[in-house]
């Protein structure tokens, strides 16, 4: 049986902003096989006067223009209804996107994106059309359809047959509380830096130990917020006592060498 496919509607005014990203990539693969569909509205197609205007000035005064509810509200209306769904308002307000969050809105039938522009939308379109509103990071766009791009591509990774090898799916950043592990490819030296030896040593064992361990250590390194909220076993534990200080060695000599390098100073 060939799963229904997940269905994108992404409401933006700029449509063809996605055109090309959708094409590529194995997210254009996944579009072509039909694993999920993305379909682009433009609400200025649904404005009341003839000029299509989506924004007007706020009341009470301030700078910039604010989207207007009417367009919105009468986009997502004409747009089929699939269950379950969440209609997905892109603002830096809205929850962290995240690893979580995109495995949860994987299991939806339906994602409805709306992307602002301008000083944003008209309140009543967060409380009263949006279900969810979702934020790249805690920083300001010109609008909302580069992390509406993110979520796509975020979730349809995801969908069964997109990646083929379901394995790496999980062995990759955050997908266990943990960043991923150096990659290294040929050739085996390149400028004299060497791929590390236990790689090419055959020994799957201790191969996977030590992408524990560079999980582990790159972790507590750049993202101890991520280590906080996972136990470690402990055997994790000891990975990365002895991992900290393998490093701590090695920047020790990568010192000592450069010293050794400096002119030496007359007497």
């Amino acid at each position: 049986m060939i799963p229904t496919p997940v269905r994108f509607d992404v409401v933006t005014l700029f449509p063809e902003f996605f055109e090309s990203p959708l094409r590529i990539g194995l997210v254009g693969k996944a579009l072509r096989q039909g694993i999920a569909e993305v379909h682009l509205t433009n609400p200025r197609d649904f404005a009341a006067d003839k000029h299509r205007r989506v924004d007007d000035e706020p009341y009470g005064g301030g700078v910039g223009m604010v989207l207007k509810p009417e367009p919105f509200f009468a986009a997502v209306a004409s747009l089929p209804c699939l269950d379950p769904r969440e209609i997905i308002l892109l603002t830096p307000q809205g929850q962290p996107l995240n690893q979580a969050l995109l495995r949860e809105l994987a299991q939806k039938a339906q994602l409805i994106l709306l992307c602002g522009q301008y000083e944003g939308f008209d309140e009543r379109i967060c409380q009263y059309l949006a279900t969810r509103e979702v934020s790249l990071g805690d920083f300001v766009l010109t609008g909302g359809e580069i992390p509406a791009l993110a979520l796509i591509y975020g979730v349809i990774r995801l969908l069964p047959g997109t990646v083929g090898k379901v394995d790496s799916l999980k062995k990759e950043s955050f997908e266990e509380g943990l960043l991923d592990y150096p990659q290294y490819t040929r050739p085996a030296e390149f400028l004299g830096y060497k791929v590390p030896q236990v790689l090419l040593s055959g020994n799957h064992e201790a191969i996977a130990r030590w992408r524990l361990q560079q999980q582990l250590v790159r972790t507590w390194q750049r993202r101890p917020d991520l280590l906080a909220k996972r136990s470690l076993t402990p055997e994790e534990q000891q990975l990365l006592a002895e991992g900290l200080a393998e490093q701590h060695t090695e920047v020790e000599k990568q010192d000592a060498r450069e010293l050794s390098q400096l002119p030496s100073q007359p007497c």
